[in-house]
């Protein structure tokens, strides 16, 4: 039986703001039924480098990993969109700087993953639930880290869930940045479908959205 380890952070560790609803291990686990097992290694919190301990407590007979990590270390860097500079180049090459940095460390978190030779799923970070026009500056400043999640997970030749596409209602949020019953549904479902779906042709990456 396929065993999905789910590692990263509240994306998936996110049973402190659903006020006592199904989380989403809860709501994949129940979306499986009797095809599948899933555990939760993601920790509330978590950033990048974080996720090298969570492998270490992989269970035996683990089959699939899930990577949904990264935007608690966007959230460190948000000091920068208060930043001043001269010009919008000047804006663009700080933000460059932040994604060089992120998108090393990122890689070499996803190769440490890759090393353990699993069909594994990587996960962008949702736009998340700003008021606007905050909401739009945060998604824009969000894509910097995102085009680095989708070229690591790509160029390594794993599959990729965009949840920009599937957390795209209000309703999806229980605040802000984290994801409500709602939103845990729908992520659940895409992982589902993941698991269900079988390889692409030439062993490609799929995208799931």
């Amino acid at each position: 039986m396929p065993h999905v380890a789910l590692l990263g952070d509240s994306i998936f560790d996110n049973g402190a703001y659903v006020d006592g609803g199904p989380d989403v291990l809860a709501l994949l686990t129940a979306e499986l039924g009797d095809e599948a097992e899933a555990t939760l290694r993601a920790v509330d919190g978590a950033v990048v480098r974080s996720v090298a301990r969570q492998l270490e407590g992989l269970p035996p007979g683990t089959t699939h990993l899930t990577v949904s990590v990264g935007g608690n270390d966007a959230l460190g860097s948000s000091s920068l969109l208060e930043q001043e500079v001269r010009s919008v180049g000047e804006g663009v090459a700080v933000l460059a700087e932040v994604q060089r940095g992120f998108a090393a460390e990122h890689r070499r978190m996803l190769e440490r993953v890759k090393a353990l030779g699993l069909p594994t799923i990587v996960a962008t970070i949702y736009d998340a639930n700003f008021p606007q026009p905050q909401g739009q500056v945060v998604s824009t400043a969000l894509s910097v880290f995102n085009d680095a999640i989708t070229r690591n997970a790509i160029s390594l030749g794993m599959d990729l869930v965009d949840l920009r596409l599937i957390c795209n209602e209000p309703a999806d949020y229980a605040n802000p940045i984290e994801p409500s019953v709602q939103g845990g549904r729908k992520i659940a479902r895409a992982l589902a479908r993941w698991l269900r779906s079988p390889p692409a042709p030439g062993g490609l990456p799929r995208v799931i959205a």
